[in-house]
This record gives C-alpha cells, structure tokens and sequence, in this order.
C-alpha cells in the first residue's frame, strides 16, 4: 500500500522523510546513521560508542533518560550493522514532540560519563587526557564461520574493510568517545524516518526545531566499492581444527535490488535455495542428508552485491557438499526452473514481501532503510508488482547468467583436509 510521504533535507543536512500512518496510536522515528567500521583500529570505540549513546546526555544522566522516557511513553533501542548506526524509538503519538527532543538533546550534547567500573573517575563533555580509560567491549574471537567470511570476501572481492579484522579490543578514553561522536554521529549523510498520523507539515516543524541544532558530517564512515565488481571463481578448502563441522560459502555475481533484472534473479535463487522445497535443501539435506542448515541469499550493501550459498553439516563432508552445491547450480542454470517451481517461488515472494510489512515497526524500518539508500519509501510494495509479472524465462535466463558455477568461489572449511586453494 502506497503512503502519503514528505520528504526534505534541513539545513545541517539531515534527510527528513515522513510517512503518515492515519490513526496509529504508535509514531515510530528511525535514524540511520553512516557507521560502518572503515579502520579496524577503530573497533573497540565503535563498539563502546553505539553502546553508549543514548544513555546520557549533558544535562541527563542515565536514570533521567530512563525516567524521560517512560514519561513519554516510548521505547529507544541502537542496533549497529556492517554500514550504519539505526536509533529507533516507538512511542505514544503524543509524545512524538518530547521524543523528538530527547534524541536531540542526546545527539547534540552528549554525554558519555556512564562508563564501564574500570573506567576510572568519571568525566562529562569537556572530559580531558586525565579521564581515565574506558573498558573496551569483551573480546569475541573469531570463530570458524567468520573465518571463513573473510576468507571468501578477500578471495572474491580483494581485500577490503568488510573482511579486515578488526583491532585486538584495547581501552577506550572519552576523549577518543566525544572525538568519534563529532566525527560520526553527525546529520549530513544521515536520514530520520518519522512514521505517525500527524500532519507532514507539522512534523518537519518538530524535526527542524529539536534537531536543527545538531551540527556536522558527512562523517565519510561508508563502505567502499569492492575492488573487483564480480567474484573471482574457484575453490577455496581451509582447514580448522576443532571446528566440529564441515561448513560450505560460496560468493556468486550479482545486481543490485534497483536493477531491473534483480526481481527474476531473486526467483531464480529462491528456486535455488531460499525456501524448504528449494533444490539445495531437497538435493543435500533430504536425499543426501549432507547439510543440517541449507540457505541462499542476495547479499547487498554499499561494498557491492553478491549470491551467497550457506551450508553446513558433519565434519568431513565438505567436499562433498561443494559437489553437489556445483551440480545443482549447473543444473538450474543450463535446464532453468520449472514451471511449478516459478510460481511457487512468485507466490513465496509476494507473502514475504507482505510479511515484512506486517508491523508499523517493521514497516518503519525497512522504509528507514530505502531512504537511506537513496530509494524510494514505497519501492518494496511496487517490487512485489515486479515479481508478480517475472516470466519463467526470465527467470531461466536469470539463472543461466548468474548461477554458472564457472562464476562462481565455492569456499569450505573442515576438519578433515588440509588448506589449499585451487
């Protein structure tokens, strides 16, 4: 369903849409920040930082927020991925206006006095190099299906900030936390989402009151481009002792979700793998019982786009399961799908797309997340239309261009073979 929306950028730069939700008794407010982890000296800042913000601000501690926002009604929660900061609040239509305050006075002047015990005394904004350090977040080591994401993005794609690994976790001062805040935490580059039954007008007044002030950016923490647009093919085997499974990656080519051609490569790959009935599942968990965990998916960010297969199963099985991963993609690829299988996975799409709709938060979070790349708020109901009208051949075509396994890595990692690369 299309919504009526507004959309402007304020004069520091932040990108302003507004979707109006006739009668909703929730407003949901989302912003997307650029944060992606370009230097992995830079990790355990990071990690503190997104930890941290919203918990205080110059002239709120921690309980004030807390109090603050159960006056209002409201929910706050700060989620990090591999490109971007997302602060979302949910709160009760009237208290829109004092939400909308709140994260203003959180990001303008923020506080990160609510430090770790081992951070030693406490300081506020104008903390100095005496402030003591901050514990950085505990250590997570890499485990083996990391590994092996790295080892698949560097092969495929050459080295790049998504497969570094990031800093060894070291001490974090507030100097270093007020320091990347400036620099990270800024309007240009960055787009809030408002999604309530208020009148648009009104709510850019709001927004351009409460968050007008905050100043600065763009923060230029965005993902490159990979090296190479399209994988480098071939077959990776690593070995890790100790993993107690066999584990299959591969990184096929691909397009982006505003390519015209992506809605028939989206069938193509849920014929391939993206639902139970799916050839991947049935070839090697059902028939073979090689893989406990089976899936396919459209990987897509500012780095590039690429068709990931995921397996695992019993150790000493991966190289069987890269076997029979290439049959079934040189069998779809050179015979395409079924007719059953084409309206099977057309029918799955469309429920899926509902699906993801089916909250007004989660509405406001995908529609969040088209405005930050630049799309259009109403771009995923339209993309349902586009799969409805995808012809089988289209999507045999999709399959032959793209699931060659000639063009594609098969990586795996197990404990019965030792590392090569071939």
């Amino acid at each position: 369903m299309k919504r009526p929306s507004a959309r402007t950028v304020l004069g520091n730069g932040l990108q302003v849409v507004v979707v109006e939700a006739p009668g909703a008794p929730l407003a949901e407010i989302r912003l997307v920040v650029p944060y992606a982890l370009t230097d992995p000296r830079e990790a355990s800042v990071r990690e503190l930082l997104a930890a941290r913000l919203g918990t205080g601000s110059a002239t709120r501690d921690r309980q004030a927020v807390a109090d603050r926002t159960a006056d209002l009604g409201a929910e706050l929660s700060t989620v990090v991925t591999v490109e971007q900061l997302l602060l979302s609040a949910s709160v009760l239509s009237e208290g829109l206006e004092g939400t909308l305050e709140l994260l203003g006075d959180l990001l303008v002047r923020p506080a990160y006095r609510d430090l770790p015990p081992s951070a030693g005394p406490s300081a506020g904004p104008s903390a100095g190099p005496s402030a003591g350090p901050a514990a950085a977040p505990a250590p997570r080591p890499a485990g083996p299906r990391t590994a092996l994401r790295r080892a698949v993005l560097t092969h495929a794609f050459g080295p790049h900030p998504l497969a570094a690994e990031p800093a060894p976790p070291s001490p974090v001062t507030t100097d270093e936390l007020y320091a990347l805040h400036r620099r990270a935490v800024v309007p240009a580059g960055s787009v809030l989402l408002v999604m309530t039954g208020a009148a648009p007008g009104h709510v850019l007044q709001l927004v351009t009151e409460h968050l007008g002030p905050w100043t600065g950016g763009p923060s230029g923490l965005t993902l490159p481009p990979f090296r190479r647009a399209e994988p480098t093919p071939g077959r990776l085997a690593l070995h890790h002792p100790g993993v107690g499974q066999a584990l299959l990656l591969t990184a096929g080519p691909a397009v982006p979700s505003t390519d015209p051609g992506h809605a028939a490569l989206h069938l193509a790959r849920l014929v391939l793998g993206g639902h139970s009935s799916s050839r991947l599942t049935q070839r090697l968990r059902e028939r073979h019982a090689l893989a406990y965990a089976v899936s396919a998916d459209l990987r897509e960010n500012a780095a590039g786009s690429w068709l990931e297969i995921e397996c695992a199963g019993a150790p000493g099985t991966a190289d069987r399961m890269a076997a029979e991963v290439t049959d079934v993609l040189r069998e779809l690829a050179d015979d395409g799908p079924t007719p059953r299988e084409t309206e099977r996975v057309r029918r799955y799409a469309a429920g899926f797309t509902r699906f993801a709709l089916a909250t007004r938060a989660e509405e406001a979070s995908a529609l969040a997340g088209f405005a930050a790349r630049g799309m259009d708020v109403d771009w995923l109901p339209a993309y349902a239309e586009v799969l409805g009208a995808v012809t089988r051949s289209q999507v045999a075509e999709a399959a032959a261009g793209f699931l060659q396994p000639s063009r594609t890595l098969t990586a795996t990692i197990d404990d019965d073979q030792e590392g090569t690369t071939r």
